[in-house]
């Protein structure tokens, strides 16, 4: 009896657990499907400079070969008056049909070029040259990071997925084998860690609109901080927050939010598992003299990063922790640079890292935009 109500537990808890799985697939397979729209989306609103290239000599040939459509039966009638009618008739008739062929001239062939000439002028005038080529840097460089990253997020994926798809196939083939319940808690975490992924993906790779506002920094890291407190608490790692001196910004108070949380949550995986010294992490906040800008310091005094690692810290998936998925920083650079921003780091092994955030007090600058 106590055998055969045993086996009906294991049954229901095989169930469950089934059911579980199918819940995290169908899940994963929607948040797949979300990223591949968006990215199908995004390809179809961005043009090559080959395509542009293409679509302007289209429209330029295509305007020029409706002028001359117009020009010649313009020549054909004057000159068959000329012939017929005599030089008073052709000469009224040219003058008055000159105007429409003189105005579909200049609309065809020089307003397309002057509108264009005079928006590049305009352009070099209104906007300095720096924030133009600074502008370009960082589309350029979001650009391969997205083309990395695209390269990556099916290594990212695809090793999660086939675990999962092997412990699957080993729970098929025994029912019944009581080790079953451990290969699903196994796929389990590996469907979690694919969705981890996905929804850092997904974060990084979409332009999020800014809703810039008057805000308190100050307020904005501390609550950010205090997220994390009861987990540095249990890692026993101290948290000092210095950031009253800040003041006040505009920019989006949940993306910054964000980009602190990355910060700090960076730190704390940094100093996991490190008893000597005492580990401590360090926020501190304040402006810059002509309180122009705002600054934001976080620091650790954990194992630091070697040299050869700084520049690849930035890229999308590259991470030294077995749980992580290496986007924190590559989205908090990204928030920064957004709101007008920079975000740089310093890091002696042995001796601790240090980020450091600037921003600019009043938002980021509008970008404009040309028609060509």
């Amino acid at each position: 009896m106590h055998d055969r109500e045993e086996r009906r537990q294991r049954r229901r808890e095989r169930r469950e657990l089934r059911d579980q799985l199918r819940a995290e697939g169908r899940r994963l397979g929607e948040d797949l499907e979300a990223w591949a729209l968006e990215k199908t989306r995004d390809l179809r609103r961005k043009v090559s400079p080959e395509e542009r290239a293409m679509k302007e000599a289209r429209d330029a040939v295509s305007r020029r070969v409706g002028f001359y459509g117009h020009l010649v039966p313009y020549v054909t009638v004057c000159v068959f008056l000329l012939l017929v009618a005599g030089f008073r008739v052709a000469l009224i008739v040219a003058l008055a049909w000159g105007i429409g062929v003189a105005a579909h001239y200049y609309g065809a062939m020089l307003a397309p070029e002057l509108r264009k000439r005079w928006t590049e002028e305009e352009m070099r005038r209104r906007m300095p040259e720096e924030v133009s080529r600074s502008r370009r840097e960082l589309e350029g460089r979001h650009a391969r990071n997205l083309e990395h990253l695209s390269a990556s997020i099916a290594h990212e994926i695809r090793n999660p997925i086939t675990a999962a798809k092997s412990l699957l196939q080993q729970m098929g083939e025994d029912p019944h084998s009581p080790e079953n319940v451990e290969y699903a808690a196994v796929a389990l975490q590996e469907l979690e860690r694919v969705e981890r992924s996905i929804s850092h993906l997904l974060r990084y790779a979409r332009d999020e609109e800014l809703r810039p506002q008057p805000a308190a920094f100050a307020s904005i890291v501390e609550s950010a901080v205090d997220s994390l407190r009861e987990r540095a608490a249990r890692s026993g790692v101290a948290l000092r927050v210095d950031v009253e001196a800040a003041g006040t910004l505009v920019g989006d108070p949940e993306q910054l939010r964000r980009l602190v949380i990355n910060l700090v949550g960076n730190a704390l995986d940094a100093l996991d598992g490190r008893p000597s010294p005492p580990p401590r992490v360090d926020v501190e906040a304040g402006r810059n003299l002509a309180g122009s800008e705002i600054w934001l310091r976080v620091r650790d005094n954990g194992p630091g990063i070697e040299r050869e690692r700084l520049d690849k810290i930035w890229t999308p998936f590259h991470t030294s922790k077995s749980q992580g998925t290496g986007l924190g920083l590559p989205i908090a650079r990204k928030i920064a640079e957004s709101h007008g921003g920079s975000i740089e780091v310093e890091s002696e092994p042995g001796k601790g890292t240090e980020f450091r955030v600037t921003l600019p007090r009043d938002g980021a600058e509008p970008a404009v935009e040309t028609t060509p």
